[in-house]
This record gives structure tokens, sequence and C-alpha cells, in this order.
């Protein structure tokens, strides 16, 4: 009897151990961003690897140079044992500047999770969407945006078109909604109503959606993986002739005028 005790005591024990790694298993975890710095408003891409797939996401946070955590995240792993998160660089939390840190975690217990980090430089926010100054007609007009999936490389004033042509990079599918100062572009009926935008995303029209007020009108703009180029066309991209521009054509005109009136007089017969 005393026998079976002890082969049940150690059949149970037996037992326990092979349960142990159940819950102490962990994997080894690496983390890497696309570039080295970023500046306000720009994309963080953030990608890495795991050599064992758990069935838990990647725990994710993003640390400031004060110690502050910016960005916490949960990142699902693929099939292929990758994971891959877009993070935009900018708002009220990332104001310090210097180094940022990304830590990464995996695993199923706190005591058996494997942390990979990495660093990035990133010069500061000003804690307000990023934006841009264009200068048109000697007038310098500030135009804030956001982008998710992307980044913008530039956006040029097309006077001739009367349009804006913002040049992006699509890593992947995203949109785009940016502030337009009336002042700068606009769409408006023939009665000075409001009328409405074209778009178009690498020479195709696409829909948006949009919201008013009397100084400006925001556009979002969805966009795929690998476009360059959004276009927004309106009825006038500050009116080519300013008002002293205007006023040197209407006198220009006068003068033309005038010489002609003359020249047919110095021209017609003399009786």
């Amino acid at each position: 009897m005393r026998n079976l005790k002890v082969l049940s005591l150690f059949a149970i024990l037996v037992a326990s151990i092979g349960a142990i790694p159940a819950f102490a298993q962990s994997a080894d975890i690496t983390v890497s961003t696309d570039k080295e710095s970023y500046s306000d408003g720009e994309v963080v891409i953030v990608s890495g690897q795991v050599n064992e797939m758990l069935g838990v996401p990647i725990s994710l946070r993003v640390i400031a140079p004060n110690g502050n955590i910016v960005t916490i995240d949960q990142i699902d792993i693929g099939s292929d044992k990758t994971f891959s998160v877009e993070i935009t660089a900018g708002g009220n939390l990332w104001k310090a500047a210097g180094t940022y840190t990304i830590e990464a975690s995996y695993g199923l217990t706190a005591e058996n999770t494997s942390t990979a980090t990495t660093t990035f430089e990133f010069g500061g926010s000003s804690g307000g969407k990023p934006s841009t100054t264009i200068g048109v007609d000697g007038t310098d007009f500030l135009l804030s945006y956001s982008i998710t999936g992307g980044k913008v490389l530039s956006i040029t004033p097309d006077v001739a078109a009367n349009s804006l042509v913002i040049a992006i990079e699509a890593t992947n599918d995203g949109q785009l909604t940016i502030t337009l100062p009336r002042a700068l572009i606009d769409a408006l009926l023939p009665d000075g109503g409001d009328d409405s935008f074209f778009v178009l995303v690498d020479r195709e029209e696409r829909d948006f959606d949009e919201t008013k007020t009397d100084t400006d009108r925001t556009l979002t703009i969805a966009f795929e993986e690998g476009a360059e180029e959004i276009e927004i066309i309106g009825t006038f991209v500050v009116p080519e002739f300013g008002t002293i521009a205007a006023l040197i054509l209407a006198v220009a005109i006068i003068s033309i005028i005038a010489v002609s009136a003359r020249s047919r007089l110095n021209v017609l017969p003399k009786y």
C-alpha cells in the first residue's frame, strides 16, 4: 500500500513537471524601425519577427526621452511570424526632442516574456497637426494635414490649373486629411456658393469626405498602397492677379486703348 502511494505521488510530480513548460514558454523577438530619425508628422514603421508562435499579440510601447510613454499598442503576428505597425510621430505627448525607445514584448506570462528594444531620434512636436507653408503670389499660407499609410513629400500649387499637387509616399492603404484655407484655394459657383472640388489620386477621380467653415475646407481623401500623387482642383488658387496686379493690368489696358485710339486718329486722312 505504501509503495502504491509513493508511485502515485511520483506520477503526480512527473505530470506537474511536464505541465510547467506550457506556462513557462517564451519566444525570442526582434524589432526595428524603417529609419533612424523622424520629424514632426512623419510615419514610423515598426516591424519585427518572433521565432515561435505562442498565440498572443506583441505588446508595444514607445517611450519619450523624459520617460513618458507616448504610445501603447498590441500587434497581431502574421503566419510568417512577422509583425508591423505604423505610428505617426507627433502630438501633445511627443513634444520632447531626443532619443525615443521602442519596447516590444512577447510571452505568455510576465515572468517568461522576451523583450526587444530599438531607438530612433525625433526632433520634437509642436503638439498639433503636421503643417507646411506655401508661398503664392507673395503671400504665405499655412496648410495643416494628417496622413496614415504613408507620408507627404511636398505640396505644390499649380495656379494655371487651379490646383494643389500633393506628392506622397504610400507604404500602405491610407488617407490624407488636409485643411485648405479658402484664401489659398476654393471651389465656387458663379453666384458665390460652394462648388465641389475635383480630386485625383494618380490622375484617377476619387470621392472624398469634406467639412467646411467660413475660412477653410477640410478634405479627407483615401489612397492605396503605392500611390504617388494627389491633386485637388478648385476654381482658383490665389487669383493670378492680386489687387496691385489687377490695377496694373487695368492701367495697361486703358493705355493700350488710348494708344490705339490716338494711332487711328493719326492715320485718318486730313481734309
